[in-house]
């Protein structure tokens, strides 16, 4: 299977983001990619985005939460399976300014994987966005997420924090599909993918 081929102009960084359930990842992937992006992944995890990302040449940033020393321990562990140390390991809690966030470069793309899954964490994970925004106005966060509830809305957090967000259709890039990658994911589950970005700034994909 080929890999997507991702390019870009700058050389700043991004953030990932998935759920620390499983542990660390070995990912094959040729280094033919063309993505050229400087990466943080926020919320790592397994770290699989992030990995993925630097196999094809990002500058990547991997992050967990600070309290979570285990989740941070699975990201190098990921890292070193995949020959990748230049990767960055850092400690990041939603809502909290640390000194590893004051401590970041500006970002180009945050990547966050199914991160909108608790609604009282909605805004610290968007406090934590805006932070990085400030440091490059023209950062963009990409996420899916698994729709839990019908109920749960970003709308009036997006309004609050000016931003705003555009929804990337699934069978835009082959993923509107049960079994994505001969995987059993995501199944019969509803998943959406979304790009959040600063209300005065023009969405570009191209």
């Amino acid at each position: 299977m080929r890999g997507p081929y991702w390019k870009c102009a700058s050389r700043r960084s991004c953030i990932f983001n998935m759920e620390c359930m499983f542990g660390p990842v070995l990912w094959s992937w040729p280094s033919t990619c063309g993505f050229t992006e400087d990466l943080c992944q926020i919320g790592a995890g397994v770290s699989l985005p992030g990995i993925v990302a630097a196999k094809c040449g990002a500058e990547v940033t991997l992050s967990d939460s600070s309290e979570l020393p285990h989740c941070l321990a699975i990201c190098r562990e990921s890292c070193q399976m995949n020959n990748l140390p230049q990767v960055h390991v850092v400690g990041l809690t939603w809502g909290h300014v640390s000194r590893d966030l004051l401590a970041l470069p500006p970002q180009d793309i945050i990547l966050a994987s199914d991160v909108f899954f608790e609604p009282e964490d909605f805004e610290d994970i968007l406090t934590t966005v805006y932070f990085l925004m400030q440091k490059n106005p023209k950062v963009k966060l990409w996420s899916t997420y698994q729709v839990r509830s019908a109920d749960w809305s970003l709308e009036a957090l997006l309004y609050k924090w000016d931003m705003k967000c555009v929804h990337i259709p699934l069978e835009s890039f082959g993923a509107d599909k049960e079994d994505i990658a001969e995987s059993a994911l995501p199944g019969r589950h509803t998943v959406e993918m979304l790009v959040i970005s600063f209300a005065k700034d023009n969405l570009n994909y191209t």
